[in-house]
């Protein structure tokens, strides 16, 4: 089958939006598939047109960048030029470029299945009011032309209003995790990269420096959790400086965060091998995420496959994992009080929120994902081929 997926960003870029369509990308590829990822040239360094892993990665050199949507005038060219020699086209959302191209698809008689991942919504201000609004208008006309939208969970699928309005085109997808293979030896050499000290008790968070994560509610639940644990240190994981449309956020939240000093070390982005070592260190990841923009949290689930628990916000979606493994607490949003609170009781009795990491790992395994889509995009080609 040829297989056209469409996003925004792909990879070098790194969200969980990106780092999903990724996974099912290659999943697919490795079941025989010719996948092609349509997406944007955000950087100018990144080659236009090249091969990752058995998946064709064609990027498209944006002319204004508004926020963090990227206008692209080639984009519908490449679009109708790519979607006609595909079987079925699977566009990654939010994704301002998803209204035309799924109707591009539609003129072209080839099933279109929308991958919803979360609602956007951007900080305070005119420009990126003006953003979630096109963004809305673009997510409801791919929509109408759509076959199929898959949700990673019933729960978000249940509470988003953007799927409400189509729930019964909703397939449930669970997300895709995968992680470098790191054992003892790995997870020495990242303590000691990091100077962790014996005994010293480690709290983890994986994410972008952005307003929907709730950095600052693990920033204000420190204090707490280091009259229990006075040595207790948070590793952040994920991109913190330069974080594209977060520039304000970043000017209010690092002042914050240096002030805590040794109690928190800023990783950036690290390599795969590293990232397994992060999360068998970690003894406990917080997921204080703030709004519906996370829909699931990809890095609580990594964590969980590596036996660590995790504290999540009470969220739709972000608490299913919690809910569904017993690996951790759900806590309400926004609350550093309730954070450290639990941070605290996993810290004082990890054993009681072991859970069955290898149940997790089968899962949630990229195969039994990409066989999920490759079942329903065959359902919708013999659909369209009788009609």
């Amino acid at each position: 089958m040829k297989i056209l997926l469409t996003l925004t960003y792909y990879r070098p870029h790194y969200s969980g939006l990106t780092i999903y369509a990724e996974r099912l990308a290659m999943a697919l590829a490795r079941r025989g598939h010719t996948v092609t990822v349509l997406t944007s040239q955000f950087r100018p360094d990144l080659p236009r047109l090249e091969r990752l892993d058995g998946v064709i990665v064609v990027r498209v050199p944006p002319l204004v960048r508004v926020s963090k949507g990227l206008l692209m005038p080639g984009m519908p060219f490449l679009a109708w030029k790519l979607a006609r020699r595909a079987d079925v086209v699977n566009l990654h959302m939010p994704q301002l470029d998803a209204a035309y191209i799924t109707w591009i698809a539609r003129l072209l008689h080839k099933p279109v299945v929308l991958t919803y991942q979360c609602d956007l919504r951007l900080p305070r201000g005119l420009i990126h009011a003006i953003a979630n609004q096109v963004s809305h208008v673009a997510n409801h006309v791919a929509a109408l032309g759509s076959d199929a939208i898959a949700s990673i969970t019933q729960d978000y699928a249940d509470h988003s209003p953007y799927l409400m309005r189509y729930i019964d085109r909703v397939r449930v997808i669970n997300a895709p995790v995968e992680l470098a293979q790191a054992g003892a030896a790995e997870v020495r050499a990242f303590r000691e990269k990091y100077g962790l000290q014996p005994g010293q008790r480690v709290i983890g968070m994986a994410a972008r420096l952005a307003t929907e994560k709730g950095v600052e509610v693990l920033v204000q639940a420190l204090p707490e959790v280091l009259k229990h644990f006075p040595t207790a240190r948070v590793l952040f994981v994920g991109p913190y400086q330069n974080v594209v449309g977060e520039e304000k956020y970043a000017e209010r939240i690092l002042p914050l965060i240096h002030g805590l000093e040794e109690h928190w070390t800023f990783l950036g982005i690290i390599p795969d091998v590293e990232m397994t070592a992060f999360f068998k260190t970690c003894e406990v990841l917080a997921f204080p995420s703030l709004n519906s923009t996370e829909g699931y949290g990809l890095s609580q689930v990594e964590a969980m496959t590596c036996g660590t628990p995790v504290v999540s916000s009470d969220l739709p979606g972000v608490r299913v994992p919690v809910g569904e493994t017993g690996m951790g607490q759900v806590v309400p949003l926004g609350d550093p009080a309730a954070l450290a609170r639990a941070i605290v009781a996993i810290l004082s009795a990890p054993e009681r929120f072991r859970g069955d990491p290898d149940e997790v790992r089968r899962r949630t395994s990229p195969d039994v994902m990409a066989a999920a889509y490759e079942s329903l995009f065959a359902e919708l080609a013999e659909k369209k081929s009788k009609r």
